[in-house]
């Protein structure tokens, strides 16, 4: 454990001494914060519209579909930005020639990916945390007050996707020196997971099934409903474990030809 602390508390470290982490972080809460303001505005606006027109303002739930629109506008900008903040976690140090030095100190290779990872997870969350001020916003300014529940559930099928997308990105980033490489191969594997099941659509077939259940948005969407399902969970663990694995195993390979 203390291995594994070390290697937290490094990566830490140079997040905040790291112009990409600020970089990200920014252009995500000023995406964010844009995004909110517009599906709101929009929202209320088509309220006022229904209402006036037939006296039905009243069966909008608007702060639900608040809540629906802006988490999935949320997942295609993690899409796009969290493959930046794991290109580098073992590219860069590959590049740099500390990566032997790291591997020659007494950590194992579980403990470099955890702590590695666990320093990930951590910025990812304190991404996330200002985006709250929206929803205190969201309950404080409706009437009926805003489903906490969807929130709470919604906060952590983001949280859940985040996770895989970041143990993706380190798999792939501990493949390459190139960071570039290593955002496009996470860029291009999550696009995959979120556009496999278009075909499949509608599909009563178990092949139709068994792809629609690999699409990472459709777990998601679930989260965005309110609704946790012990499935979603399972696929999400699942594919967190296996980028986990995979790292550790090509961490060790990297060891193993360097013996």
């Amino acid at each position: 454990m203390k291995g594994l602390y070390a290697v937290y508390r490094k990566e830490m470290s140079h997040y905040f001494v790291s112009p990409i982490a600020y970089i990200v972080v920014g252009i995500f809460l000023l995406l964010t914060g844009f995004f909110f303001t517009r599906i709101l505005g929009f929202l209320i606006e088509q309220a006022f519209e229904m209402g006036m027109q037939g006296g039905q303002f009243g069966g909008v739930d608007v702060p639900s579909l608040v809540v629906r629109d802006f988490f999935g506008v949320l997942a295609s900008l993690l899409l796009f930005l969290t493959p930046i903040l794991t290109m580098g976690v073992y590219a860069e140090e590959r590049k740099r020639g500390t990566m032997e030095l790291l591997m020659t100190s007494p950590v194992t290779d579980t403990e470099i990916v955890l702590g590695k990872y666990l320093a990930l997870v951590t910025l990812f969350v304190i991404m996330l945390l200002p985006t709250l001020a929206y929803a205190a916003f969201t309950f404080f300014h409706s009437d009926p007050a805003a489903p906490w529940r969807v929130l709470a559930c919604a906060y952590l099928g983001a949280l859940l996707m985040g996770g895989v997308l970041l143990a993706l990105g380190s798999f792939f980033s501990s493949l390459t020196e190139n960071q570039l490489i290593a955002a496009v191969l996470t860029f291009g594997a999550f696009l995959i997971l979120w556009v496999i099941d278009f075909g499949s659509r509608g599909s009563s077939t178990g092949i139709g099934a068994a792809v629609q259940y690999l699409s990472v948005i459709k777990h998601y969407d679930d989260f965005t409903r309110g609704v946790i399902d012990t499935s979603s969970l399972i696929y999400y663990a699942s594919f967190i474990f296996l980028g986990l694995f995979l790292t550790v195993r090509s961490i060790d390979s990297m060891r193993w030809r360097r013996a």
